[in-house]
């Protein structure tokens, strides 16, 4: 099973980025998939996540409003569209699958991790 999360660059305070997270060796439509993120010196946090589900998705508060999740089933890829950054959303961006397929930011969850992908914010 393999997770490639690609996107992450530098970009300023107000700019977009779209992150793809491209998966492998695993029934796609079966699985949750969800991104994370840990900035340096802090714990890594969700960010959102998208079921199996239509319209079964999950924003954590900071992103609420900017950022949208989206799956492509043809394409075994879910995309992460970030609009408005802040310098606080800098950070390495992960994704991983989860055991179930509802929408859930429950780490304990997700068996299936990528390597992650930087995404940098300056102002």
């Amino acid at each position: 099973v393999q997770l490639q999360a690609s996107g992450g660059g530098l970009v300023q305070v107000g700019g977009s980025l779209r992150l793809s997270c491209k998966t492998s060796g695993v029934t796609f439509d079966d699985h949750a998939i969800g991104w994370f993120r840990q900035a340096p010196g802090k714990e890594r946090e969700g960010v959102s996540c998208v079921g199996k589900y239509k319209g079964d998705v999950y924003y954590a508060e900071s992103v609420k409003g900017r950022f949208t999740i989206s799956r492509d089933g043809a394409k075994n890829t879910v995309y992460l569209q970030m609009d408005n950054l802040k310098s606080e959303d800098t950070a390495v961006y992960f994704c991983a699958g989860a055991d179930v397929g509802i929408a859930t930011m429950n780490s304990a969850l997700y068996r299936y991790w990528g390597r992650g992908t930087l995404v940098t914010v300056s102002s």
